[in-house]
């Protein structure tokens, strides 16, 4: 109870809706996703990218062609939205999809000459992004963030995974 009421107080937690005040912390990431996802778009938007696209890039780029399943299950997003995706990713040439010559049901992501091109742009903008983000704290506080984002997702990939196995069966 004390750490809401001390929540309260924090410039960033001003307006916190009282439906938000058993979850400070939770509003608080909310809300930094969702503006930390809005600069990367502004970034992106001069490379013809949108966010998260640059997230399938760079999966492609670091392992190679990917099945469209192994996007969808790297990315945690549902098959709708990586489908959506990738074709806008493949009608700005960046991707091409293929018939996976192992299985034929089955569709092979690749990135295109000009799609690999872009992978320079997108380290600097992500490296303007990382700026831009932690403006203001020192390198210590830098690492404990890291840190602790990374307790936050274990903790949540681990729920994740309970309410998966939880509902199968």
């Amino acid at each position: 109870m004390e750490a809401t009421k001390e929540a309260e107080t924090r410039p960033a937690c001003t307006g916190l809706p009282s439906a938000a005040r058993g979850g400070p912390v939770s509003h608080a990431i909310s809300r930094a996703a969702r503006l930390h996802r809005k600069a990367a778009g502004r970034l992106l938007r001069g490379l013809g990218l949108h966010a998260g696209q640059e997230l399938v890039m760079m999966h492609l780029w670091e392992r190679g062609p990917a099945r469209q399943s192994e996007l969808i299950r790297l990315l945690g997003l549902d098959p709708s939205t990586v489908t959506k995706m990738l074709q806008r990713l493949e009608q700005a040439g960046h991707i091409r999809r293929l018939p996976d010559p192992a299985d034929r049901r089955a569709v092979l992501v690749e990135a295109t000459d000009a799609g690999a091109h872009l992978l320079t742009e997108v380290e600097k903008a992500w490296g303007a992004l990382e700026e831009n983000t932690l403006t203001g704290l020192t390198p210590a506080e830098r690492d404990q963030l890291l840190d602790l984002l990374v307790k936050v997702e274990n903790n949540l990939c681990t729920k994740d995974t309970e309410d998966i196995e939880g509902t199968e069966g």
